[in-house]
């Protein structure tokens, strides 16, 4: 189910790679216009100019420029925030840990560069810009168990970082440990209980771990908490394709299984069939809406990839599900 609606990302993905690009190539103009503050000119009449909008300015353009490998521009946005905030600045080091493993080119380069970041935790362990980047680091290395490790003590320090605790949940997800996955993302609703894609995630979730499993009763339950997630979602938005997605494949799955043990008793815990029937309709007509919409241009800004999804999941359930 993921791996056909991951598509649409690719769309939203370009338009933000167009976005920087655009922002990096504008970037010797903006150095030029935007004043080099520091804090010894905080007195004089630059103080007066100076806005908590010019700074994000700053690191924004010193994202564009790295993301674009204009390493002398990203620089320069180092510097000038640098000689502002001073490099003992939590999140100053944050970007420069950054503009490092940017500009490393090879293994043992990054190496370094976490050896680094374990030295400046151990003098303090709640720096959250550094906390951050080694978990990135490490994912960029391939090294799922470490950054899982590092994930676990980030929230051991900020165990209200809802971000932090769906990361966790894709890392367990991508080493198949679907019940801690569980966890996490229960966890991030305690923090977030209003937000719709979280619960589609677990519902997701919930579903990936039943697909390999056979028709027993655990798995008939873990399909009905998935179908509850799902309805949870498009309760909180009614539009939110990705739920109606998830709600008619696990919809589809547990009728499947149940037809199967049709004859056996099966636990109070389980919707009836006619309710789930019920859901099933609904999900396929707001499908079917949303496939109508794009045919005739009435959502343009709507990804490509979510109407392909949609389109065969409603031509062959099998094969999306698959």
């Amino acid at each position: 189910m993921g791996r056909a609606l991951a598509q649409s990302q690719t769309r939203v993905m370009l338009s933000e790679n167009l976005e920087l690009l655009r922002l990096s190539q504008r970037s010797p103009t903006l150095l030029e216009s935007l004043p080099s503050g520091s804090r010894r000119s905080l007195t004089s009449a630059f103080a007066k100019l100076e806005t908590p909008e010019l700074w994000m300015t700053y690191e924004n353009l010193f994202l564009a420029c790295l993301a674009n490998s204009d390493d002398k521009s990203a620089s320069e946005c180092l510097e000038r925030i640098t000689s502002r905030f001073g490099p003992a600045n939590e999140r100053v080091m944050g970007l420069r840990g950054l503009y490092e493993e940017a500009l490393a080119e090879n293994e043992t380069a990054l190496e370094g560069i976490l050896q680094g970041y374990n030295t400046v935790l151990k003098e303090n362990p709640v720096n959250l810009p550094i906390l951050k980047r080694r978990v990135a680091l490490l994912r960029s290395m391939s090294r799922s168990a470490d950054a899982s490790a590092a994930l676990v003590d980030l929230l051991n320090a900020f165990p209200v970082d809802a971000e932090a605790w769906c990361e966790l949940s894709d890392l367990y997800i991508s080493q198949g440990l679907h019940s801690q996955a569980v966890f996490c993302l229960e966890e991030a609703l305690l923090i977030s209980p209003n937000a719709w894609n979280l619960h589609a995630k677990l519902g997701e979730v919930y579903y990936a771990s039943t697909t390999l499993s056979d028709n027993s009763e655990t798995t008939l339950r873990i399909l009905a908490e998935s179908v509850k997630r799902f309805c949870r979602s498009i309760e909180l938005c009614d539009n939110y394709i990705r739920g109606y997605y998830g709600l008619h494949m696990s919809t589809s799955r547990l009728l499947e299984l149940m037809n199967i043990k049709s004859g056996s008793k099966v636990s109070d815990d389980i919707p009836a069939q006619e309710t789930l029937q019920g859901l099933q309709n609904v999900s396929r007509t707001k499908l079917q809406d949303f496939v109508t919409r794009h045919a005739y241009a009435v959502a343009p800004n709507e990804g490509q990839g979510v109407l392909c999804a949609v389109e065969q999941l409603l031509e062959n359930p099998n094969k999306a599900e698959s």
